[in-house]
């Protein structure tokens, strides 16, 4: 076995939401869910894989031709297929009653999530993401934060012991990804500009990012550049986070901060990196509050007109439950953390990379980073 591949912490609730409805798990290519999928395989006595990129089982999946005995089916991209939706409603409304169905794949099944009525009641959702220092912490792995910053928490380059692996992986995992999968989704016409869309977003982590500026550097119009956002974001390399408002509508006008799933991939300081390793840390808070507990968890950053900002906010049922701002070596409390401390009385935490003791000041928590983020849900 490929020393890349280890247990995942979210095995054992897939196999409890497995024996009530349909489980799709989302996430970015090799984030380990074909190797989830086959773990928790292993539990049943008769279970089938079938990928729909193999063209032999992709005959399979359209004839419905496995063996009567079978008790779960794994069918592994299959968002690819052709009216996926309705071949799964019937798949689920006509099975038996031990055949269990788990369905997987890379581009964002949230598309799922927007997909109408005709699964609506019949499946369970979750999304995989990279490995993080809570998931590390459950699974009592050692947790490196310095690999996860560098390395990202991808399982391969995450375990690799080579850099030079691990950035043999990273060029392999950009490739696949701006050169297959984009084709998966749509039908791009200017896929050079698509890879300088990528490539300008990597040097700007942590900051908000103008459509309009982006437009002009590239010479395309601002609309193609929201599309293609929107294509890196439909295959997991990239996430949104948009300026917390009540006003939903405002908030989705302002500029919104763009990180990346694969830390390692951030061209930019420590800072920059660790900032990325949060943000993931944190969305995969929050999509395994969603996920889990149905519960309406959010992630943001704060913004006023007078540029007060603040790296994230956790917001729960549209209420902030806690601040966070992100440095890498210490220094002072960033003002404008305790502005909004001060003016909304909110719970601020202030996350630092290098630092000896953690400490409180005006009712603001100075934390380190690994203890801060192995605290999280997963």
């Amino acid at each position: 076995m490929h020393n890349s591949q280890m247990e995942r912490i979210q095995a054992t609730k897939i196999i409890q939401d497995l024996s009530k409805k349909m489980v799709l798990i989302a996430g970015p290519r090799q984030v380990g869910k074909t190797f989830l999928a086959k773990t928790i395989a292993k539990k049943f006595s008769h279970p089938v894989y079938l990928n729909y990129d193999q063209m032999e089982d992709r005959n399979i999946i359209q004839k419905q031709s496995w063996v009567d005995a079978t008790d779960l089916i794994v069918l592994d991209e299959l968002h690819k297929m052709p009216h996926w939706k309705n071949y799964l409603k019937g798949l689920y409304d006509t099975k038996p009653l031990q055949l269990q169905i788990l369905v997987t794949g890379s581009a964002r099944l949230d598309i799922f999530n927007k997909m109408g009525d005709s699964l609506a009641g019949r499946y369970f959702f979750h999304r995989l993401l990279p490995l993080s220092p809570a998931e590390l912490r459950q699974l009592n792995m050692p947790i490196h934060l310095d690999q996860l910053i560098k390395k990202s928490g991808f399982p391969e380059p995450y375990l690799a012991y080579d850099l030079i692996e691990v950035n043999r992986w990273r060029l392999q995992y950009i490739n696949s990804v701006l050169t297959t999968d984009v084709f998966d989704i749509d039908n791009i016409q200017n896929i050079r500009a698509l890879h300088t869309v990528f490539e300008l977003l990597r040097t700007k982590v942590g900051s908000p990012v103008s459509y309009q500026s982006l437009a002009e550097d590239i010479a395309i119009s601002p609309n193609t550049v929201k599309k293609y956002i929107e294509i890196l974001e439909a295959l997991f390399i990239v996430f949104r986070i948009t300026p917390f408002s009540k006003h939903i509508a405002r908030s989705l006008l302002k500029e919104p901060k763009i990180y990346f799933f694969d830390s390692g991939v951030v061209k930019g300081d420590e800072g920059a990196q660790l900032e990325n390793l949060v943000a993931v840390c944190l969305l995969k808070h929050v999509y395994s509050k969603i996920d889990y507990f149905a519960e309406n968890y959010a992630l943001h950053y704060l913004k006023t007109k007078e540029n007060h900002e603040v790296d994230f906010a956790l917001v729960k049922d549209d209420c902030i439950e806690q601040i966070i701002e992100v440095k890498n070596s210490h220094s002072n409390i960033n003002p404008s953390l305790y502005y909004f401390h001060k003016k909304y009385n909110l719970p601020a935490i202030q996350v630092v990379n290098n630092i000896r003791n953690e400490y409180k000041v005006n009712h603001i928590h100075i934390m380190k980073a690994l203890n801060f983020l192995s605290g999280l849900f997963i």
